[in-house]
């Protein structure tokens, strides 16, 4: 009985320091009463070469990874802040969406190449959603705030794609 109550607790302790490595806590001793803190960084962090707290660092350095843009695709924040920036651009009266959003992201005017590629993808996304427009509506109801309903669902779900690449792109994610 005790053996197994000994061994039992002894896992229980591994666990919960397990999971304090992983959310990064400061907690006291249960014995001693000094705060411990665990500078292991989230997982998503250490896609973005985040350092581990253990030492101050003046500058981090520069990286743009595949698996980074790939991380920040599937982030829902992302995926909102995308739709939002769709949702401003398709209000301005008069305004061409692609230029308008470049310029709000990169703080620059689209090159005239970026601005076809761009409205490419719009017509390809479109195209896409315009087949499957359940799965447009799943993708703009993405995030806490919800899509504006006097928008179409098929054109803003193409917009924020294209949202998404530019919030994606260098220009955005670096400063220079």
């Amino acid at each position: 009985g005790e053996r197994k109550y000994a061994v039992a607790s002894r896992m229980r302790v591994k666990a919960k320091r397990v999971m304090l490595h992983a959310l990064r806590l400061v907690v006291p001793h249960p014995t001693t009463g000094v705060k411990l803190e665990i500078t292991a960084p989230p997982p998503q962090m250490s896609s973005f070469d985040a350092p581990s707290r253990e030492n101050c660092l003046a500058r981090r350095e520069r990286t743009n990874t595949p698996l980074q843009a790939l991380l920040l695709m599937n982030e829902p924040q992302n995926v909102e802040a995308a739709r939002h920036l769709a949702q401003r651009a398709l209000k301005e009266p008069g305004a061409d969406p692609a230029a308008l959003m470049f310029r709000r992201a990169a703080g620059r005017a689209p090159s005239p190449k970026d601005l076809a590629e761009l409205k490419a993808a719009h017509a390809a996304f479109k195209e896409i959603y315009a087949a499957k427009p359940d799965e447009a509506k799943k993708l703009i109801a993405i995030g806490d705030l919800k899509a504006d309903p006097a928008l179409d669902p098929v054109d803003l779900a193409a917009w924020t794609l294209v949202g998404q690449v530019i919030l994606n792109l260098d220009d955005v994610l670096t400063k220079e």
